[in-house]
């Protein structure tokens, strides 16, 4: 009888902390996750950005190195984190939303998030093009687009 009760509290603490942890991971991050993963896993030289993402989203910002974090959350419509503003060239600091919520970030180095993401236009929608070109850096992939590689 001891033995049923310390299992049983035993899979209800297990099952508390597995729930605290799932709860605590949030949206964007389990989506940034599943984006690198996505990106990784690329095996053409071109991607339709609405393949790549496994979650959905309506609109996607791409801001440039140093855009203060008040004019991301003014974009954004309200704050949804504590971010930082991007502090050199080459970081990323791009918002996937969805129905006015933030449903993906990525923010830094591409060496550092293992994968990189970047536009020439500072938004799209799904009605735009969004092909992307993959490259590599250092081993590292990178989406990008650029308007004058569109056809």
């Amino acid at each position: 009888m001891k033995l049923r009760s310390s299992s049983a509290l035993i899979v209800l603490l297990l099952t508390l902390i597995y729930l605290t942890y799932s709860l605590s991971v949030q949206i964007w991050d389990r989506h940034y996750l599943s984006l690198r993963e996505s990106i990784q896993a690329l095996d053409q030289t071109e991607a339709d950005l609405s393949t790549v993402t496994a979650f959905e989203w309506d609109r996607v910002y791409f801001f440039e190195p140093y855009t203060p974090v008040e004019t991301i959350y003014e974009t954004v419509g309200y704050e949804w984190r504590s971010i930082s503003a991007t502090v050199s060239e080459g970081m990323n600091q791009v918002v996937f939303m969805d129905e006015n919520e933030v449903t993906c970030y990525v923010y830094g180095y591409p060496e550092n998030n293992g994968f990189g993401l970047s536009s020439d236009q500072e938004v799209l929608t799904k009605a735009d093009d969004l092909t992307f070109q993959l490259k590599y850096w250092q081993g590292i992939p990178l989406l990008e687009r650029k308007t004058d590689d569109i056809p």
